[in-house]
């Protein structure tokens, strides 16, 4: 689909830049489609959707593919231009329109409640400011409309919890641009004021070795309308 965001404009400064694992990244996540099952999950977490949809950390624009053709528009906001510009190549090929645009998950370059749903696919564990994600998030929505998440964070026993807050402390957030393992995305997000719709814990991949990566949640929250006096 033809988007408003090819044009030759002049970018400023990327906000994250992470240029040796966003190669990393394209090449693992493709991959890891088929393999681990992650295009499964992509399809139960975009599934239902309709309207005016902004997505936060698009990728490598891998979601573009299974949105449903009730949503009229997807907004995908991605710091860094390497990624971005695979995103554009996936909007190019989407069946509902998409617009590509630069932008960081604690400032969205977005007006107010304009849209119907949001969707996060693994960006609250390597946002800079966790509290301030998802309060953008929620400035964005509409009053009920929905946030679609599928998040890795902490999870396991005590082993492996103390096993993802050393790896935090140390190697991991270098190697893996910025992500961290121990944090709780469904907590950050009943404390940013949303209603917790259903969601389920999964492993990823969900057969073989668990790993410290491998905890993630998958499900729905709601902005509450304005009548509760909630906006």
């Amino acid at each position: 689909m033809p988007l408003r965001s090819t044009g030759s404009r002049t970018m400023p400064p990327d906000p994250v830049r992470h240029p040796l694992f966003a190669r990393c990244y394209a090449r693992f996540s493709v991959a890891a489609e088929t393999r681990t099952g992650v295009a499964g999950v992509r399809e139960r977490l975009l599934a239902g959707l309709s309207g005016r949809v902004l997505e936060i950390g698009a990728g490598n624009g891998l979601n573009f593919a299974h949105y449903p053709g009730a949503v009229s528009e997807v907004v995908a906001v991605k710091p860094e231009r390497l990624p971005r510009r695979r995103a554009v190549a996936a909007a190019l090929r989407a069946e509902v329109p998409v617009d590509v645009v630069p932008g960081c998950a604690e400032a969205l370059p977005v007006k107010s409640e304009a849209y119907d749903a949001v969707v996060l696919s693994l960006v609250l564990c390597g946002v800079r400011d966790v509290p301030r994600a998802p309060a953008e998030v929620r400035r964005v929505l509409r009053p009920g409309g929905e946030v679609r998440f599928f998040e890795h964070g902490r999870g396991g026993g005590r082993a492996m919890a103390l096993t993802q807050r050393a790896l935090d402390r140390t190697v991991w957030p270098l190697l893996s641009g910025g992500c961290h393992l121990a944090r709780d995305p469904v907590a950050a997000l009943r404390d940013a004021g949303f209603r917790l719709g259903p969601y389920r814990r999964v492993l990823m991949p969900p057969t073989g070795p668990v790993l410290p990566a491998s905890y993630c949640s998958l499900g729905t929250a709601w902005r509450p309308p304005a009548a509760d006096g909630a906006g």
